[in-house]
């Protein structure tokens, strides 16, 4: 039980540090960054420590993200590639864009 629980994984919004943050347990292993700019959420890096890779979690930081953004009733700016390609793979968040 205590294993599966270190390898719980939490996102979470951190305005204070402008980014949305991905942690496996207590350990901070990918953000994306963010900036507000009226109505428009512009999210210039996204990244996932390399030894996390292959497991599907930026995806799943960026569709946290995206969900907060459109609960907040604002657009988004891709500016990361792969915020880019997500989109362009999750037309359901098409409506989304600046």
């Amino acid at each position: 039980m205590a294993a599966e629980a270190d390898n719980a994984v939490s996102i979470s919004k951190n305005p204070e540090a402008g980014r949305y943050e991905l942690r496996v347990g207590a350990e901070l292993v990918g953000l994306a960054d963010y900036v507000e700019r009226g109505g428009v959420v512009v999210i210039p890096h996204t990244e996932t420590r390399p030894d996390f890779g292959g497991r599907g979690l930026a995806g799943q930081l960026v569709r946290y993200a995206l969900e907060d953004i459109a609960a907040q009733s604002k657009r988004v700016e891709p500016a990361c590639s792969f915020v880019e390609l997500f989109l362009q793979r999750n037309p359901e968040f098409a409506s989304l864009r600046a």
